[in-house]
C-alpha cells in the first residue's frame, strides 16, 4: 500500500452493479470478492489496499461483472482520514481473525481424529491456511496460532518414521519345511 504524508495509503476500489436476475452471476462475483478478502464499504463498493496484484484482481472481477450485463468501475482512492483507513484495516483483520479461529478449531478436531482420516484433513487445512494468508493484508494475532495449529498436525520426521514403521506389515514369512533327520530318510 502506498503511504502519503498524511498517513493514509492508496486503495483500489471496485464499484459494481449487477442485475438481480439471474442471481448466479451476482453470487459468483460475491464469492470471488470474498476469496480476495475485500473490505465492503457499501453495497456494490469494495476496496483492497492498492498494489499491482490487487488492482489486476479487481479488474478481472470488473470484466466479469460487465460480461454478466452489469456495470463496473475501478477507482484509486485515499481515505480522507487515518481513522477511516484504520476502520477498513480493522474490518479486514477481524474477518481474517474469524477465518483463522475457524481453522484453529478444525485443526483441533483433526488432531483428535482417527490417524487414517488425519492426512486428508491436514492437506485440506494447509490449503485453507494458504488461501486465508493470500487475502490477509493486515495479519491478526490469530495468524500465528493458526499456522502453529496446522503445523502441529504434521509429524516431525522422526515421528513420521516411527509412525510409518508401526503401520507397515512385517514381511510375509515363508512356510519352512521341517528339517529331516537322517534316520527318517532310511525308514
Amino acid at each position: 500500500m502506498t503511504d502519503t504524508r498524511d498517513g493514509t495509503g492508496e486503495w483500489v476500489l471496485l464499484s459494481y452493479r449487477l442485475p438481480r436476475e439471474p442471481s448466479t452471476p451476482r453470487i459468483a462475483v460475491w464469492r470471488k470478492l470474498k476469496r480476495l478478502g475485500v473490505a465492503q464499504i457499501s453495497d456494490g463498493l469494495v476496496a483492497l489496499p492498492a498494489g499491482a496484484r490487487t488492482r489486476e484482481q479487481l479488474e478481472w472481477v470488473s470484466e466479469e461483472v460487465i460480461d454478466a450485463g452489469g456495470s463496473a468501475a475501478i477507482w484509486l482512492a485515499r481515505p480522507a482520514t487515518r481513522a477511516q483507513e484504520g476502520q477498513l484495516e480493522q474490518a479486514m483483520a477481524a474477518a481474517r481473525a474469524a477465518e483463522y479461529q475457524a481453522l484453529i478449531a478444525a485443526a483441533t478436531n483433526a488432531a483428535t481424529s482417527d490417524p487414517a482420516a488425519r492426512a486428508p484433513a491436514v492437506h485440506r487445512l494447509r490449503n485453507d491456511l494458504r488461501a486465508i494468508q493470500r487475502r490477509d493484508y493486515f495479519p491478526p494475532a490469530e495468524r500465528e496460532r493458526a499456522q502453529a495449529a496446522v503445523q502441529a498436525l504434521t509429524p516431525t520426521p522422526e515421528a513420521a518414521t516411527a509412525q510409518a514403521a508401526q503401520h507397515t506389515k512385517p514381511p510375509a514369512r515363508r512356510a519352512r519345511k521341517p528339517a529331516r533327520h537322517p534316520e527318517e530318510e532310511t525308514a
